[in-house]
């Protein structure tokens, strides 16, 4: 499981939105996460660049799965593990009242 993020929600959007806002101020987008990245605390720009990709699928401007389908897929995934576990259990217990049907009654 992933941890989570050290920044709030919040902070990630503002910083998302800065770089969006200010990329033509800067030489390249790298260095508009860079400067915005120091200003805002964020102690890696790769976070931000992160951030701004997964916002950029988000909303349609770039292929790939958005948040929403990622936190679908994993809901699901977890679903699965749970039926799956669900079925082997009742299985061994199937299993555990079919051989006591097939044993001869002592009395």
């Amino acid at each position: 499981m992933a941890r989570p993020s050290k920044y709030p929600q919040e902070l990630q959007e503002r910083a998302v939105r800065l770089v969006i806002e200010s990329r033509a101020d800067y030489d390249s987008e790298y260095a508009a996460i860079k400067s915005i990245s120091a200003k805002l605390g964020i102690t890696s720009p790769e976070s931000l660049r992160k951030w701004l990709r997964q916002a950029e699928v988000d909303g349609g401007v770039r292929p790939g799965k958005t948040s929403e389908d990622i936190a679908e897929i994993k809901a699901l995934k977890k679903e699965v593990t749970e039926l799956r576990r669900a079925n082997e259990i009742l299985k061994s217990a199937s299993a555990f009242f079919a051989a006591e049907l097939d044993r001869p009654s002592r009395f």
